[in-house]
């Protein structure tokens, strides 16, 4: 007899594997048997995922099989689900991904659904009553005779259940719908289903559908109205600016926190750290958090604890990082991206207590959120390059990929939001290098680069004070800039302006100023201009007159007249400051708050080292410990770990065949198949319960299988798999066959009955005994052993 262990058993390993990559939690833990995978596979959790990934068109499939009762040839599928119509590819494809899902198997009498999935599907799949053959046999087999006899109001009742659901509410009695009913339940048409409810027996059902269960097939949606047509370059253009940017502010992250803003008790940051470090890159907050968010995700920033207040810095990774290529830095942000739980545009949302969610909050972690985002590429990769639909477009899209699993538009438009700020989307289209990301043998670094505009490292300086970049300027150029300049507007050419206050970072930072010229002239496409040499060289010159050391702070000059204001300015009473000689004062503070302090008053001091060179006082770098970099698993390539798992799963099959059955025992440290399990005797009684034969005189339980002839016991219940028991009554459950299921009663002794399986679930069984005609339920972890009833006892499964 063929089941759905021994179908799994007959596939090939590239089929196994095949259904390891579609169904991953399938193999996580690896299974050791071909028992325990059909177990997983036709577990509760196991078929839910499963289903969870069906488009709309195969969970018709599913349901046709299910509701048209098995087994069903697979041309009375396709009629039922597509009919004629032009559907019918697409149902054909929906029925063969679904059997290399396992989620129907076939054999020579048709095809099967997995035990335990019309459980799953629902009490009344595609809107059928199920099968009940003392109903179904009550059935006219004519039904449009039957009805042309039928009373004013029968009709009606019967097209308001012919698509379902099947089950209606009896009208009033004495009226003429109840009347109606009545005559239709005395035909046939209808059945009573207890109390005043009424069902519609799923042949009649059937016949006044045509034969279909459906009323068309779920075939993908059009083209939403508001899908844009946008021309590849413009795709590509947008996308590489977008990722231009997004690798920018993610470097500006790094070196503005390089003075680490602190983290809450709570784990998360700030809003006012939040809103400053928006103001320092320049964006608005929620593109901050979302630049935050990405950073930690790519775990270039991380929670410092090394200091001694908790802080999000820098990690190792991130100073690692900035010296990539541009390209190959944005593609390891996207790929973060891809694949981080973390949930961006939560920040600044209220939660259930009320609180403003803040960034990098433990909170912010929704493990829907990757494979989502991956739903949602999937998605726009399957439309014509350069389609830019919309959000409510997608969504639409998604219904029926995953119809029972449908995502909040809001979720949508806030993926699709940070896909275009991340230049995987390039004006709302899928770009290519976003395409790249979804293929694991694709580079998106390489196909990024091939679209970015080649970097400027010139710049047109003018004569008031300002430069133009012409395009996007080479790493060089841009830090030379961020010293010495202030960005006054971004886009397709970068304008910067030169102050004093910037041209004082650059002196700071120890260029002095002819050095600083010369760097300023080998970029510039034009001469330096005389007003921009006037203010550096006039800079100079008031830079660094006043000269700041260690006492714990020193402050000097060659004017003594410069420092004697100084000790009794109110501005500056707190900074402690003395007299030391008429052209150096001593502070109670700090070089670097002496200089911040004297900066604020209007005052341009630089910091010296005892030889007199200048110093840069800004503190070094924190940097946090750099994670541990944990590679995802790759949904789309099976790679060696499938196979392996399949190899496993072969050998032990082997074993299964192969080794005599003494002295052999489970891995899991249980009593193999036909050996007598720890406390059972050779009949299969646990010994010590008062219920095993004792002394060899060899009694029997009631009810007990006799012993083969011979006087030679039969093989004992035990099994390797304790989940054995399981899969035979979800199979007998599916196969409404008779089971003798040893299970301990009230009083702790044994018992064997012979029972037909109803229900499973919950870790109870519902089933008959139809030699006592009862019905009974227990606790599966009361069950000791099952045995198919139409096979020796040698074919059982103890129960875990």
């Amino acid at each position: 007899m063929v089941t759905f262990t021994s179908a799994l058993r007959a596939r090939s390993d590239t089929e196994l594997v095949e259904l390891l990559r579609r169904r991953p939690d399938l193999a996580s833990p690896s299974p050791s048997t071909f028992a325990s995978l059909a177990v997983r596979a036709t577990s509760r959790a196991g078929l839910e995922r499963a289903l969870t990934r069906l488009d709309a068109a195969a969970l018709q499939v599913l349901e046709a099989v299910v509701a048209l009762g098995e087994p069903v040839d697979r041309a009375a599928v396709l009629d039922a689900v597509a009919g004629p119509g032009p559907g019918r590819g697409t149902v054909e494809r929906s029925l063969a991904d679904v059997l290399v899902r396992a989620l129907l198997w076939e054999d020579a009498d048709g095809l099967h659904a997995a035990p335990g999935l019309a459980e799953q599907l629902g009490p009344y799949p595609a809107g059928l009553a199920p099968a009940d053959p003392r109903v179904d046999r009550s059935a006219p087999q004519d039904v449009e005779a039957a009805l042309a006899q039928a009373p004013p109001g029968a009709r009606p009742v019967l097209d308001a259940l012919t698509w379902g659901p099947p089950v209606g509410q009896r009208p009033a009695p004495a009226t003429r719908a109840d009347t109606a009913v009545a005559w239709l339940v005395s035909r046939g048409l209808l059945a009573q289903a207890g109390g005043r409810r009424v069902v519609l027996p799923r042949p009649v059902a059937l016949s006044l559908r045509g034969g279909r269960t459906h009323r068309a097939p779920a075939l993908p949606p059009a083209p939403d109205a508001g899908t844009r047509l946008l021309p590849l370059e413009v795709v590509a253009a947008e996308s590489a600016s977008a990722a231009a940017v997004v690798v920018r502010l993610v470097t500006r992250l790094l070196t503005v926190w390089g003075d680490p803003p602190p983290a809450l008790r709570s784990g998360g940051l700030g809003v006012r750290d939040l809103r400053r470090t928006a103001t320092d890159l320049g964006v608005d907050e929620q593109v901050a958090a979302f630049v935050i968010e990405l950073s930690a995700a790519a775990g270039l920033v991380g929670h410092e604890v090394v200091g001694p207040v908790p802080a999000f810095a820098p990690t190792q990774d991130g100073d690692d990082w900035l010296n990539l290529e541009l390209a190959v830095r944005w593609s390891l942000l996207a790929r973060a991206w891809l694949g981080t739980a973390r949930a961006p545009w939560l920040v600044g949302t209220k939660d259930e207590r009320g609180s403003t969610r803040t960034a990098l909050h433990p909170d912010g972690q929704r493990p829907w959120v990757p494979a989502l985002r991956r739903s949602v590429l999937d998605t726009l990769a399957l439309l014509p390059a350069g389609s830019a639909p919309t959000a409510d477009g997608v969504r639409r899209r998604l219904a029926w990929r995953t119809p029972r699993a449908v995502p909040p538009v809001a979720a949508v438009e806030a993926l699709l939001v940070e896909a275009g700020r991340l230049g995987v989307l390039g004006a709302g289209a899928l770009s290519a290098a976003g395409r790249a990301l979804l293929e694991p043998s694709d580079d998106p670094a390489a196909r990024l680069a091939a679209d970015l505009p080649e970097p400027v490292d010139r710049i047109l300086l003018q004569g008031d004070l300002t430069g133009v970049v012409p395009g996007r300027p080479t790493d060089d150029l841009a830090a030379l800039l961020e010293r010495t300049s202030e960005v006054e507007s971004r886009g397709g050419a970068l304008t910067v302006r030169f102050t004093a206050g910037s041209v004082s970072g650059a002196l700071d930072a120890g260029l002095d100023p002819d050095e600083l010229l010369a760097r300023l002239a080998e970029a510039s496409l034009v001469p330096v201009p005389q007003p921009l040499e006037y203010l550096v060289r006039d800079t100079a010159r008031r830079h660094g007159r006043l000269r700041i050391g260690a006492a714990a702070s020193y402050l000097r000059s060659a004017d003594p007249a410069l420092l004697a204001p100084l000790v009794g300015d109110p501005r500056l009473v707190g900074l402690g400051l003395a007299v030391l000689a008429p052209t150096v004062l001593v502070a109670q503070v700090s070089a670097v708050e002496l200089a911040q302090a004297l900066r604020a008053a209007g005052l341009s001091p630089v910091t010296e080292a005892p030889d007199g060179h200048v110093l840069d006082l800004a503190a070094p770098p924190r940097r946090a410990r750099p994670r541990a970099h944990r590679p995802a698993p790759d949904a789309h390539d099976p790679g060696p770990g499938l196979a392996a798992v399949v190899a496993v799963l072969r050998s032990a099959d082997v074993l299964a065949d192969d080794e005599p059955p003494t002295g052999r025992s489970s891995a899991a440290g249980l009593p193999a198949a036909g050996l007598p399990a720890a406390g059972l005797s050779a009949a299969g009684d646990r010994t010590g319960s008062g219920q095993a034969s004792r002394g060899g005189t060899g009694r029997t339980r009631p009810g007990a299988p006799p012993a083969p002839a011979g006087g030679t016991p039969p093989p004992p219940a035990g099994t390797a798999e304790p989940a054995a028991a399981l899969l035979l009554l979800r199979e007998a459950l599916t196969e409404r066959q008779e089971v003798w299921v040893e299970m301990v009663g009230p009083s702790g002794a044994l018992q064997r009955r012979l029972l037909r399986p109803v229900r499973l679930e919950g870790g109870r069984l519902r089933a008959l005994d139809t030699a006592r005609e009862a019905e009974l339920t227990v606790a599966v972890h009361r069950i000791a052993s099952v045995t198919r009833a139409s096979t020796t006892p040698s074919t059982t499964g103890s129960a875990p």
